[in-house]
């Protein structure tokens, strides 16, 4: 057994350790506790939670990786996903966490009718198991590389750890875990990139010093046949680039999985400053990510620029074991570089292998290649975790207690979600033993879904009362259809050829353009027929305003 693969047993068997004695030192046998931990969070550990639960595999392992070959386009992963946040917490977040339910179905079945919370709960399920994917994903290839296991094999191992620790304490137990999740993933992070840091720049503070390198790295992109790393627009169009970035915030404020960490918390105050500490824990991470995505890409280039294949570095042979890493046949010095195995390069490097690969890279000691190979897995887990309760809830609360069994009792219904979450770990499985596209990218797409479905409604239901459950319905399947159609249309999947991206719209922005849809067949749709229900005019008055500013619900149809 290497070094390497010592430490990275001895980190992942201890944090694994951890995760499962807090799920059952919190194990819980009451609905409130099992959906959310009895709403008793405390707000920072609420709000660490929730940068665990959302800073998933595809922020820890795939982001840098999209960053270093992407350059200055990479920037819509950061500002995507960080300014979503902020919409969440202004737009949805205190507003969800007064109405005081379970669900993010559960609020749109309430606010709207019966059927607009099964179409949500269908939705929900649906935006889980794509994120969910890239998650295993993610979970395989730590494992494939550290522990010598088929990336199918480390699939598998990830999920059957993260089934054991969700259905153990629901909630209660995945919000400790993520807690814990948290502090490994960001010391794992930081530790490297401030390493590196050092050892490129002299100055251990990475989110400052990686503008340095910049101009070597532009110098050695453009030799090896890529484009310049600072350069913008070049490897993706400039409308894609503000649709996707577009299509990842309102994705992220309309993420059940994250929403739903809202409900855990003592109060609507607590709920905002969760947010608050949320954002800085993720801060935290993201603005380190752009400096380990240079970093990584000029050891990398440094490396292999003009090197003859049988003097390639040691880190090459070991991750060609995984086959995310691979040489072209018949060459004999390497002088082009990709990410795309289509584009004939000499040496081909998967996105997903960056940041796993940089202290390898950079030369860094076992220890800390093992404290990253660590960090990975509870990236992977800790939001995998809280997909899987969202598709448990949706399945036992929204559909088994809404739809089949009304008289169900707590046991019942724990047990349906158990059970649910069993079939959700199988089918993620499958997806992450084959998925679709890079973790990031898998992750993107189901932030396009969350786009179009829950993000117009929820912000419509919240601040505008005239949105009825005809229009809310309308504009979910509408939104939800035409974003699918899209993905499978351009994707190569379900069997299918993929096609060219039109008007320059990749998958992952198509999200963007749905929510457009949604919102204007919602509004159009609404509009055409007849309001809602006085009382859920007084439901909005009341969710939005204290009591002592609420208008009876007819003085406003009074007042035009």
């Amino acid at each position: 057994m290497s070094d390497i693969q010592l430490w990275t047993f001895v980190f992942i068997g201890l944090s694994f350790g951890v995760y499962i004695y807090i799920a059952w030192r919190s194990r819980v046998k009451e609905t409130a506790g099992f959906y959310v931990a009895g709403r008793g969070v405390p707000t920072v550990a609420n709000g660490a939670a929730v940068a665990a639960d959302w800073m998933s595999a595809a922020s820890f392992i795939s982001m840098a990786g999209l960053i270093a070959f992407l350059g200055s386009d990479g920037s819509i992963y950061l500002m995507g996903w960080t300014g979503g946040y902020v919409l969440l917490a202004l737009l949805i977040a205190p507003y969800l966490r007064k109405w005081g339910k379970f669900t993010v179905p559960e609020f749109v079945g309430d606010r709207y009718s019966e059927l607009v919370r099964t179409i949500a709960a269908v939705a929900a399920i649906l935006i889980s198991f794509t994120y969910v994917v890239g998650q295993m994903r993610g979970g395989g290839i730590v494992f494939s590389r550290f522990l010598n296991l088929e990336i199918a094999g480390g699939v598998m191992v990830a999920a059957a750890i993260i089934f054991i620790y969700a259905v153990l304490g629901g909630m209660k137990g995945i919000t400790w875990t993520q807690v814990a999740q948290y502090s490994v993933l960001i010391v794992a992070y930081l530790i490297p990139a401030i390493a590196v840091a050092q050892q490129m720049t002299n100055l251990p503070i990475p989110q400052v010093t990686f503008g340095q390198i910049l101009n070597e790295l532009n110098a050695i992109s453009v030799e090896l046949g890529l484009n310049q790393y600072t350069e913008a627009f070049a490897a993706r169009p400039q409308i894609d680039v503000f649709l996707v970035t577009m299509s990842l915030m309102i994705g992220t404020a309309g993420l059940p999985h994250v929403i739903i960490r809202f409900y855990t918390t003592k109060t609507v105050r607590g709920a905002r400053y969760s947010a608050f500490w949320a954002l800085f824990f993720i801060a935290l991470l993201y603005t380190t990510a752009p400096a380990v995505g240079a970093f990584t890409k000029l050891n990398l280039l440094r490396d292999v620029q003009g090197v003859g294949v049988e003097d390639l570095p040691a880190w090459i042979e070991n991750w060609a074991a995984t086959g995310l890493v691979s040489v072209a046949d018949g060459v004999d010095t390497v002088q082009s570089v990709s990410n795309d195995p289509g584009a004939g390069a000499d040496l081909t490097v998967n996105n997903d292998i960056l940041v796993l690969a940089s202290p390898e890279i950079a030369g860094l000691p076992a220890p800390i290649v093992g404290l990253v190979a660590a960090g990975g897995m509870a990236a992977a887990m800790s939001t995998a975790a809280g997909l899987l309760l969202v598709i448990s809830s949706s399945v036992s609360h929204d559909l088994y207690f809404r739809r089949v069994k009304k008289a169900a009792t707590d046991r019942q219904r724990l047990l349906a979600g158990r059970i649910a979450m069993a079939f959700a770990v199988v089918i993620a499985v499958i997806g992450g033993i084959n998925p679709p596209a890079f973790v990031a990218q898998v992750v993107a797409f189901a932030f396009g879904l969350a786009a179009a479905s829950f993000f117009p409604i929820i912000v419509l239901g919240i601040f505008w009362k005239r949105c009825n459950a005809t229009g809310a319905a309308a504009g979910m399947v509408a939104g939800l259809l035409f974003t699918i159609s899209y993905m499978v249309y351009t994707l190569d999947v379900f069997g299918t050829s993929a096609n060219p991206h039109i008007f320059d719209i990749s998958p992952e922005a198509i999200g963007t353009i749905g929510a457009v849809v949604n919102f204007v067949v919602t509004i159009v749709v609404s509009k055409l027929t007849a309001p809602p229900p006085a009382h859920l005019s007084e439901l909005v008055e009341e969710l939005r305003y204290p009591a002592a500013r609420r208008r009876p619900a007819g003085e406003e149809a009074r007042q035009g």
